[in-house]
């Protein structure tokens, strides 16, 4: 089984090899644009305005599960935070791991996490891993038209997902998310800390702009 992992472990990841971190990363950036996009299309069922308006922070990633006995998990995407002067620049995130059981089948969730509170964004500020559902509970946002009257901030992050694949049921509980100061280097030309892009002291390059459009009308 070990080996099967390993197998499924480096599908997973090997399309990151043969890609520069800057790429990449900017990959992430126009992948992070089109899923807010793709939310917004689905009204009925997507993140009701009310709740992107009171946002601190989103994150926003691209999640690929595989398995056959066992699984592995890896996921890239971004985290923007709200400033005096708009939203920042996107900071790099990642996230990876084993699962044991049989979960056959494979599957690409796009993440939205919306920051509901400072201490939300603070923790992806930090550099250190951020386990969603520890210290900082995180809960199925509200979603569609309905919600958009009766909002109430229930927990320091809403979670909310679209899949494509075969496993059941996508949960982010417990799930682990770290920095990837080599994508940021790369991307910003020099090192730079999370902190540091999350406040607004990084200058968003011409790449971002589509992103930074999409969540300007919030």
């Amino acid at each position: 089984m070990k080996a099967i992992i390993c197998v499924i472990a480096a599908a997973l990841f090997s399309a990151c090899a043969t890609v520069s971190p800057r790429d990449a990363m900017q990959r992430d950036v126009d992948q992070a644009a089109a899923i807010i996009q793709r939310f917004e299309a689905i009204p009925e069922k997507g993140i009701p305005p009310a709740v992107l308006k009171a946002a601190r922070g989103v994150a926003i990633l691209t999640v690929t599960k595989a398995g056959f006995i066992g699984s592995a998990r890896g996921g890239t995407g971004v985290v923007v935070a709200r400033t005096e002067k708009g939203w920042s620049a996107p900071s790099s995130i990642g996230t990876g791991g084993l699962g044991v059981g049989f979960q056959a089948g494979v599957e690409i969730t796009e993440f939205v996490i919306i920051l509901n509170t400072p201490a939300a964004v603070d923790a992806f500020a930090k550099q250190a891993n951020v386990t969603l559902g520890g210290n900082l509970s995180i809960a199925a946002g509200p979603i569609g038209r309905t919600a958009e009257g009766g909002v109430a901030l229930q927990a320091a992050m809403y979670s909310y997902s679209q899949s494509q694949g075969l496993f059941a049921g996508v949960s982010l509980e417990g799930t682990s998310m770290g920095t990837k100061d080599d994508f940021n280097a790369a991307y910003y030309a020099k090192p730079v800390t999370a902190g540091e892009i999350l406040s607004g002291r990084v200058q968003p390059p011409a790449g971002t702009r589509n992103l930074l459009a999409t969540l300007a009308k919030y």
